[in-house]
């Protein structure tokens, strides 16, 4: 997986050798892909009204249509929906007290008609947009460097070219995912375009409008896994270094298997990562990682990875046939369609016992030692946060406080006094009160009474109006 540019990055002739080859596997499509494209009425035989898609939009009969599925009960998908509408409509109440019921019911799947929503409220790109409405428009109406423009143009026909949305040559669905991915280089001029992030925008961009897709991809880009898509892609060489310690912990076997061929990981586990497993897995799959992915961060990513590694080379009966380095990436290159089913592979994951701290403790040992080798960092990428609860702590959502204020405001001047109560008043000035107590002190705006009146708290009756007032702001926020 190669950084898309001029000449300069990893994949290129005087770049890193540890990546070379690895550009190709992203970027070129197989045969099969590039003789499918072009126009509509090439594809399976016929025109658009022949043309058969299954349940998430891909062509039947093209290899990346799914066969039989587990299908939900649709009374237990409408139970499902009718929770998930009313997480989603006290967002922030779910989050701050049942984060943990969130998190269970991601495991079991979002419902398909909702997925698109809970990713945008998950990874808090909603708030994101929220606060920054019309950028994309901005963004969008801006021409773009031309060096990326021309990158993202030749990458577009290859993701997902047999998703109905994807399928015509400047369809609908090419031209969200150049405005997306032109976008973020706008967004992003310092990071520019990689060819993973146009994988990981067409998958939104099948379950949201184009402007929401963008701020998920910054998202992800910038909370999820930061610095994945830099130009040195360090961040992604220090990942797979984690990923191989955690694996000596995991599946022993698969580790020393690995070692002894001296296979880095950088080779298997690139696309793997950088493209969340979009390219790899079966789709229902995908969808089902995709969901606890926002909700739990890049701990999934990894623990994917290491179900995969286990369940292929983590025996002597599957190591049997693979006796050198090639066969061993050739398996890992046509995983088994048994260990990458939905519910297998979803099971795995949930139960594997690898969590944040794990991965946060080994990240501070590679870093360590790839300052020994490599020096410091080039990309000062900001910290990992790990799913949703992190970034609704870190980026609450915008809201104006509900601050108490006082119920009655004194004018700077004197208060106009009507020409019937000048005499009373008159005579009361020349009673022997104290301005602050004298029953006139409000009406002639006396300094004393208007500071009472500006900072109710020296009065205990305003002082128990805004306590009550506080907590009138904390219950509306929850």
């Amino acid at each position: 997986m190669a950084k898309s540019r001029g000449g300069g990055g990893p994949g290129s002739p005087g770049g890193h050798h540890s990546l070379a080859g690895t550009r190709e596997s992203l970027a070129e499509p197989p045969a099969d892909e590039l003789s499918s494209l072009g126009s509509d009425s090439e594809v399976n035989g016929g025109g658009p009204e022949e043309r058969r898609v299954d349940k998430f939009g891909f062509i039947v009969g093209s290899r990346s249509a799914e066969g039989p599925l587990e299908e939900v009960p649709l009374e237990v998908l409408r139970q499902r929906e009718s929770k998930w509408l009313d997480m989603l409509n006290n967002w922030d109440k779910w989050m701050a007290k049942k984060h943990k019921k969130i998190r269970l019911r991601c495991q079991k799947g979002i419902p398909p008609s909702l997925r698109g929503r809970a990713w945008q409220y998950l990874s808090g790109s909603k708030v994101k947009l929220e606060q920054n409405m019309g950028k994309f428009d901005e963004l969008d109406l801006l021409l773009g460097d031309p060096k990326w423009l021309d990158v993202i143009e030749r990458d577009l026909h290859r993701q997902f070219p047999f998703h109905e949305m994807f399928v015509s040559r400047g369809g609908h669905g090419q031209q969200d995912l150049f405005r997306v991915l032109k976008a973020y280089t706008l967004y992003r001029p310092e990071e520019g375009y990689c060819q993973a992030q146009a994988p990981i925008a067409a998958v939104l961009l099948m379950h949201m409008p184009a402007e929401q897709a963008f701020w998920c991809l910054v998202q992800i880009c910038e909370k999820y896994l930061p610095g994945y898509y830099s130009e040195k892609l360090e961040a992604i060489q220090l990942d797979g270094q984690i990923l191989f310690s955690l694996l000596h912990k995991v599946s022993p076997v698969a580790y020393k298997h690995l070692s002894k061929q001296k296979i880095d990981p950088i080779l298997y586990m690139t696309e793997w990562f950088m493209c969340a497993f979009s390219r790899t897995l079966p789709w229902s799959s995908v969808l089902r990682v995709w969901d606890m992915f926002f909700c739990e961060g890049v701990k999934i990513i990894f623990r994917v990875g290491l179900v995969l590694l286990k369940h292929t080379l983590g025996s002597s009966d599957k190591l049997k046939s693979c006796q050198g380095q090639y066969e061993t990436m050739e398996r890992l290159r046509a995983l088994s369609p048994k260990i990458m089913q939905e519910t297998f592979l979803v099971q795995e994951v949930i139960e594997l016992p690898v969590t944040e701290r794990q991965i946060e403790r080994e990240h501070l040992i590679q870093l360590k030692k790839w300052r020994e080798t490599h020096g410091e960092l080039q990309c000062k990428s900001p910290p990992r946060l790990h799913g949703a609860k992190a970034i609704s702590e870190a980026e609450p959502p915008t809201r104006k406080a509900l601050e108490p204020v006082p119920s009655i405001i004194v004018p700077p001047g004197p208060a106009p006094v009507p020409k019937a109560r000048k005499s009373k008043e008159k005579s009361r000035d020349k009673s022997p009160a104290s301005p602050a107590n004298g029953p006139g002190a409000e009406g002639n705006g006396a300094p004393g009474s208007a500071r009472e009146l500006l900072h109710p708290q020296v009065s205990p009756h305003h002082q128990s109006k805004e306590s009550l007032t506080s907590r009138e702001s904390e219950d509306t926020y929850l």
